[in-house]
């Protein structure tokens, strides 16, 4: 697991200097052909490039150990860098979807020639980052492959346009594409963003069944009951289950510790990190009964 999450900072790190080195590229070579479209697409890729440099950092921290303020360790703050690149991705699309928009009522030609060869390097550099990040676990990753997919199928659209524009000279067709990859790109992001809330707001993780579970450990001898049982997540990847259990005949310590091993061990089919499970002799009152965290399970 440990490779897995260097592998991924590596990956966006990859990923942060390939953008930069572009987009400075990028900028130069759109006052050198003239294109508005490749300086406005320029500026987006600034956007991006802020956005992978802070993933790559919170990537980093994210693997840092528990201290007494954060006890659960780091990994939220990969989730934090999930909810801003998706934030700065919805900016960054609102103002390509604007300036498609102006393209189409105000039209503009550009250099067909310069366009053609930039919009190459950009599906092969884009591509290329996209790829890498493209089997990403975190949602951090997944976020940020959107961002290299948006630039990917931007510069695919300018590089159809531009083919299009050597022989035929009409500039509507690299807004009209522009507009429709970035309402394409919005609706994803849209998933995402609500994907990366949800877990915010400790929301039970699709895959994890929760009445499986506790139907499973219902099924074990000595219990009677399960209240306060408590699924979420704290990346997206690494969950954690909390249970208070209700026993009911018994006689010796040694069935209690079988109880915990057998209920330990089914937890181990599950994806999470972390379990607390707190067992309540049959006369014993639950002390967190009257919480508002009490549901009936």
């Amino acid at each position: 697991m440990a490779h897995e999450h260097h592998h991924g900072q590596q990956n966006i790190k990859l990923a942060f200097f390939l953008n930069l080195g572009f987009t400075i590229l990028e900028f130069f070579g759109g006052l050198y052909v003239n294109s508005i479209a490749i300086i406005s697409d320029a500026l987006h890729d600034l956007g991006d490039s802020l956005s992978l440099g802070l993933s790559w950092y919170l990537a980093r921290k994210s693997n840092k150990k528990a201290t007494n303020t954060f006890t659960f360790g780091y990994k939220r703050f990969s989730l934090l860098g999930a909810l801003i690149n998706s934030l700065i991705l919805l900016g960054g699309s609102i103002f390509v979807i604007r300036e498609a928009i102006l393209r189409i009522i105000n039209p503009e030609s550009s250099n067909a020639q310069g366009m053609l060869i930039f919009a190459i390097i950009g599906v092969l550099v884009n591509g290329y980052a996209a790829f890498k990040l493209s089997h990403g676990k975190t949602l951090n990753e997944k976020v940020i492959s959107w961002h290299l997919i948006e630039d990917v199928l931007g510069w695919a659209a300018v590089l159809i346009a531009a083919i299009v524009m050597l022989f035929v000279d009409t500039p509507y067709i690299d807004p009209t594409l522009s507009l429709l990859i970035t309402l394409f790109i919005l609706w994803n992001v849209g998933k995402r963003l609500k994907e990366t809330l949800m877990i915010f707001l400790q929301a039970s993780p699709k895959e994890i069944n929760k009445k499986e579970i506790t139907g499973k450990i219902l099924g074990f001898d000595h219990v009677a009951s399960l209240h306060h049982v408590h699924i979420w997540s704290l990346d997206g990847e690494k969950h954690v289950f909390t249970a208070h259990v209700k026993l009911k005949e018994i006689k010796e310590f040694g069935e209690l510790l079988k109880l915990k091993k057998q209920i330990g061990a089914l937890l181990k089919e599950y994806p999470f990190s972390h379990h607390t499970i707190e067992v309540e002799l049959p006369d014993e009152p639950c002390a967190m009964e009257s919480s508002p965290l009490h549901p009936k399970q």
